[in-house]
This record gives structure tokens, C-alpha cells and sequence, in this order.
């Protein structure tokens, strides 16, 4: 039997149901503690705790389960099961207008470093840890047992998420089925999917709902989506009535994909334009342009030790957002970087707000929708935050 032994003291975070083991927490090993194997956690006094996956790293246990049960198929699959429930219950799993969700995610489902996205029949897979990426074969099996004909075709994008320590040598490609359509639905607009070479799983579902709600506020506005990526933002707009949209992007693929996605659903519209510029230089130059913008960079930290340096470039960008918006302007800004904190990322804004002197007020505070869950013992899976600011 695998089998680690924490240190005393050590063990409270697990009680709180918390699903990582960090490296530090460790006394000793004992058995086969390679990358992906499963390994039962003791207290110092030998009680059970856990049982979970091995990983190299700070985090050295990812937990699957605080109960000493067997993990097999069954598990898998009454863990996947459980996730598609939930998106069943909320009712996304029917919907006329939208066939894009997330079927799991992560820690918020009790399956840490495993993601799922759904796109029209297609679930595209990440896998982040080695354990997760071993019992791919009982996944798949899983996700085709519980959804049945809902799913055609099975895509693994994992090349870019698995460790790179792990040496693994994983390639993108095909786990079941195959499918030539890659136009799906949300809120009853098309777009592109890119989950052969686009980034996470091809789409930021997980903007979703805040795309709804910027809907609301295009109605005769100029408007700027800054890091566009494939135009999720700017199409939205377009339908809520926006006088001209702007998307932006230093990439040129991004920008080829946004307009093939405003083409979609607004053929031969000539309200939206796309640049491929890099971010700073275009707001130079858009002082008073814009009755609305969206400040959606990718993650400016993925990790603590770039905290600062990522905090200074939310309040540059933030403060150049603010100084060149049109009096009774609307922005809609965000961070996805998760150790950057809901409460990190306000005081960031505020600061960025105050060097400017303008007058700012906070209209809604967002976060990840519904599929995206967070779980309660696990803060670290909230980490989408941002802001509605309007700025007189």
C-alpha cells in the first residue's frame, strides 16, 4: 500500500476537507509514491484521512476522496455522474439556444485536475495531473455511459496542462469518435470552435453569463473588447445593438477567428472592425472613443512568485481603461489569475481608479457561472473575479 504520513499539526487543512497535500506537510512515505499513484494520507498518529493522486511539486497529494473506499470505475463513474446532475439541475444540459457547458471542473466537482467542456456533442478534456491523465480509458467509458448519445466525439488537449516533469510525451488528439463541425451555440449565438489549436478547451465558456449582461449595456454604444480573443464579447454587443464594436488582439489568428465569428452570426456587417495591435498601444491612442470597454487579458500570474509584477499590470491597464473612456462610460474588467484574490483585485482597481481622479462606481461585482462551481473547502477554484465599473 501507498501510504504517506503527515507531520503533526499537519493534517488540519484535511479535516477542513481541503483536497491538496502540500510537500512541506509530509514526515514520510512509504511504498511506490510515483507521479499518479494512488496514495493513502495518515495522520501522525496513523489514523486515515484521504486517499488521492501523487504529484510532483508543492502540491504533492491531489485528494479524490476522504473516505477509505476503492477507486474504480464505479468511482469515476459516480463522481462524473454527480457532475452531470448538477449541470441536468440547472438546466443546461437541455437548452434550445446553448450546447456549450462545462461538464467538469476540477476541484468544484470533487475530481481535482480534471476539466471537461461540452461543445456541441463534442467534450473536449484536460488533464493537469499525471493521476488524472492514467485513468483516462475508466473517464471516457464514464462520459459515454452517463451521456450516451449526447456525446460523438471525445477530444484530449492535454499537451500544454499535463507536468512537464512527468515526461509523459501526451499529444492532442482524438479519444472517441471524430466530428468535422465546429460551430456550436451559446445563447443562441454561433461561433467557432478552436479545440485543435485554440486556447484552454477552445472558448472562455466560463464568460458566458457576463457576456449576457454586457448585452444589456450595448444598446448605441461604441464599443472596445480589449483581448478579444475569438470575439465572444464583441458579438454579443453587436446583438445588443451597439453603435461599432472594436475587437482586439496582438494575436492574428485571434483576430482572424473573431471576425469569422461576428461573420457568423452578422454577415457583411461592417459595425465591427478587428486590430491585431498589442493592448497598450491601442489604448494610446482611443482617449474618449469609447462608450464601453472590456478589459479581459489572460492571466497576467499563474503563480505567487509573479503576484507583484501581475498586480502592476492590472492597475496600468485598469488606470489606462478609466483615463480614456467617454464621460458616463461603462467597463467591464477582469482577472482570471488565481492567486490573485477577489479582495486583491478590488484593491487593484481602486488603486488604478484613484490615480486617474475620476469618479468611479462599481455597477456589479462577476464571477464564473454555475458550471464552474466553487467548492466551499476549496477557495483557490474561485478565480474568476471582476467588476462593472462606471466612470463619470
Amino acid at each position: 500500500m501507498n501510504k504517506i504520513i503527515l507531520k503533526p499539526g499537519k493534517d488540519r487543512s484535511v479535516f477542513r476537507y481541503h483536497p491538496w497535500i502540500f510537500s512541506g506537510a509530509i514526515a514520510r512515505g512509504e511504498g511506490d509514491l510515483q507521479e499518479g499513484n494512488l496514495v493513502k494520507i495518515y495522520t501522525s498518529d496513523n489514523r486515515y484521512l484521504a486517499t488521492g493522486h501523487c504529484q510532483i511539486g508543492s502540491i504533492a497529494v491531489r485528494i479524490l476522496t476522504f473516505q477509505d473506499e476503492t477507486i474504480d470505475y464505479n468511482f469515476w463513474r459516480n463522481r462524473i455522474a454527480d457532475a452531470y446532475n448538477m449541470r441536468k439541475a440547472i438546466g443546461l444540459t437541455e437548452s434550445p439556444t446553448n450546447n456549450v457547458y462545462r461538464i467538469i471542473h476540477g476541484e468544484g466537482d470533487n475530481l481535482p485536475g480534471l476539466i471537461v467542456d461540452y461543445y456541441a456533442k463534442v467534450a473536449v478534456v484536460q488533464f493537469h495531473s499525471v493521476g488524472m491523465y492514467l485513468e483516462r480509458e475508466n473517464i471516457v467509458h464514464a462520459l459515454l455511459d452517463i451521456m450516451g448519445d449526447k456525446i460523438k466525439a471525445i477530444y484530449d488537449k492535454s499537451e500544454g496542462t499535463l507536468p512537464y516533469k512527468a515526461a509523459i510525451n501526451q499529444h492532442n488528439g482524438y479519444l472517441y469518435g471524430k466530428t468535422d463541425n465546429f460551430i456550436a451555440f451559446e445563447n443562441g449565438l454561433k461561433f467557432n470552435v478552436d479545440w485543435l489549436e485554440g486556447q484552454k478547451t477552445g472558448f472562455f465558456i466560463d464568460q458566458r453569463e457576463n457576456r449576457s449582461l454586457l448585452e444589456k449595456y450595448a444598446k448605441g454604444k461604441n464599443v472596445l473588447n480589449m483581448f478579444c480573443y475569438t470575439g465572444g464579447f464583441s458579438f454579443y454587443a453587436m446583438r445588443g445593438g451597439a453603435r461599432l464594436v472594436h475587437s482586439v488582439d496582438i494575436s492574428s489568428r485571434a483576430i482572424e477567428l473573431a471576425k469569422r465569428n461576428v461573420e457568423l452570426n452578422f454577415p457583411g456587417d461592417a459595425r465591427h472592425e478587428a486590430f491585431a495591435e498589442e493592448a497598450f498601444q491601442f489604448l494610446e491612442k482611443s482617449q474618449n472613443k469609447y462608450d464601453l470597454i472590456i478589459l479581459d487579458p489572460p492571466a497576467f500570474a499563474k503563480h505567487q512568485n509573479v503576484l507583484n509584477n501581475a498586480i502592476l499590470g492590472y492597475k496600468k491597464l485598469n488606470r489606462k481603461g478609466i483615463e480614456i473612456i467617454k464621460p458616463g462610460g461603462i467597463i467591464f474588467t477582469f482577472s482570471c489569475s488565481q492567486v490573485m484574490t477577489k479582495e486583491l483585485f478590488r484593491q487593484t482597481v481602486f488603486t488604478a481608479a484613484a490615480n486617474t481622479g475620476r469618479h468611479v462606481r462599481i455597477l456589479h461585482q462577476l464571477t464564473q457561472p454555475a458550471d464552474h462551481p466553487i467548492n466551499i473547502y476549496h477557495p483557490e477554484s474561485e478565480y474568476l473575479k471582476g467588476f462593472v465599473l462606471y466612470v463619470e
